[in-house]
């Protein structure tokens, strides 16, 4: 029956080696870090839990109830040396854990600017970080290169050995950007924008998805990202650049619809504002945007003429979302700008000049005053 059983766990077994322990061998020097946080407090707790298994074992095995040789003290109840080792252990493993802990929240945060790329090699200041975009669709990836004019979907390259800065938001719900060869997860939010500091090592090509479940298609949530050399990735900005499709603001919207288990994509060419209409809720033409909204606002709002200042979407008007039964979804109309308003005046004034000239009151005739005594006076011109 032994062996029948062991044979039977046998293909069990075999499954683990298909197992990626990309979480324990990062090829980006922020994971690497967190690894090492990991692999550290593991030690430091096994200080404690390693002794306290082997000690039940020992004292359930010595003071068995057949031996009869284990010494029997039923009136024994304190012993300070045991109190200190039991006490002063424990408190030295919370010690060591909380100084570890307090450095490597300050050292990797995710908002920190990286001031080392590997161990012993610091960033070299003339080195521009890579500044990537990201937003979280229902349910794939949206990259923006900002510098380089372009985007891909499910796709994410970066040069080795070269800062990247993310931001980060959401279209919709919360989501978890994770990929962990690279760095650990950040959030994504609607409304928010998150940031991240990595960088990666060594070239592959390595997973990344959410970490954070989002609805029906969030199992197929997956992008790949390319660790390159300079010289390819160089090419790959190219090829991506020589794409003829172009993001503007229409091409997103309807690339926001839900969509599952989205191909690559890559856009040539990416309106220059689009990542922050998005971040501020307003893609759509027309739609007030959040950082205009808070302006507003700020200097006392629009009163009782904003509450009808509304307009449905368009876009999206009777399945806001993917749902089916939901009301019309509206959005607060935009205001014009001072820069649109005198645009709008250059093109077609719509009033003539106003006088601004002060008024002094030079030449009002003075008023007549009926005299207590006598004959009235006539005004005086002086």
């Amino acid at each position: 029956m032994k062996r029948f059983l062991a044979v039977a766990i046998l293909p069990f077994l075999t499954m683990l080696t298909a197992c990626n322990a990309v979480v324990m061998s990062p090829s980006g020097d922020v994971a690497a870090q967190q690894r090492d946080l990991i692999v550290i407090s593991t030690i430091l707790m096994l200080i404690i839990i390693v002794p306290v298994m082997l000690l039940t074992v020992f004292f359930a095995w010595r003071y068995r109830q057949s031996n009869t040789e284990a010494r029997y003290e039923p009136d024994w109840d304190h012993s300070t040396q045991l109190e200190l080792i039991i006490w002063a252990a424990p408190l030295l493993i919370i010690i060591c854990l909380g100084a570890l802990t307090w450095m490597g929240t300050h050292l990797l945060d995710p908002y920190r600017p990286l001031d080392r790329i590997a161990p012993g090699k610091l960033v070299d200041k003339q080195t521009k970080p890579l500044q990537v975009e990201v937003v979280a669709l229902d349910w794939k990836w949206l990259f923006i290169y900002p510098e380089y004019g372009v985007a891909t979907v499910n796709e994410l390259a970066a040069p080795v050995d070269r800062p990247i800065n993310f931001r980060l938001t959401s279209s919709a719900v919360m989501n978890s950007f994770y990929i962990p060869a690279l760095a650990g997860q950040i959030y994504t939010m609607p409304g928010m924008a998150t940031k991240l500091s990595a960088v990666i090592n060594h070239p592959g090509t390595f997973e990344g998805f959410s970490a954070n479940y989002s609805g029906a298609g969030f199992s197929g949530m997956k992008f790949a990202f390319l660790g390159l050399s300079d010289a390819d990735f160089d090419k790959w900005m190219a090829g991506v650049k020589a794409q003829s499709g172009s993001l503007d603001r229409n091409a997103y919207l309807e690339l926001e619809r839900p969509s599952e288990n989205d191909p690559v994509r890559r856009y040539g060419s990416v309106d220059a504002q689009l990542f922050t209409a998005v971040l501020n809720r307003c893609v759509e033409l027309g739609k007030m945007c959040m950082d205009e909204m808070s302006s507003i606002d700020a200097k006392g709002g629009l009163g009782l003429a904003g509450i009808n200042n509304l307009h449905p979407l368009e876009y999206d008007k009777y399945t806001r979302r993917g749902a089916i039964f939901a009301p019309p979804a509206t959005y607060v109309a935009r205001i014009c700008t001072t820069e649109e308003e005198a645009r709008m005046r250059v093109s077609q004034p719509l009033l003539s000049p106003r006088d601004i000239s002060p008024v002094l009151g030079a030449g009002l005739p003075r008023p007549v005053s009926a005299p207590l005594f006598g004959a009235p006076r006539r005004p005086s011109n002086s």
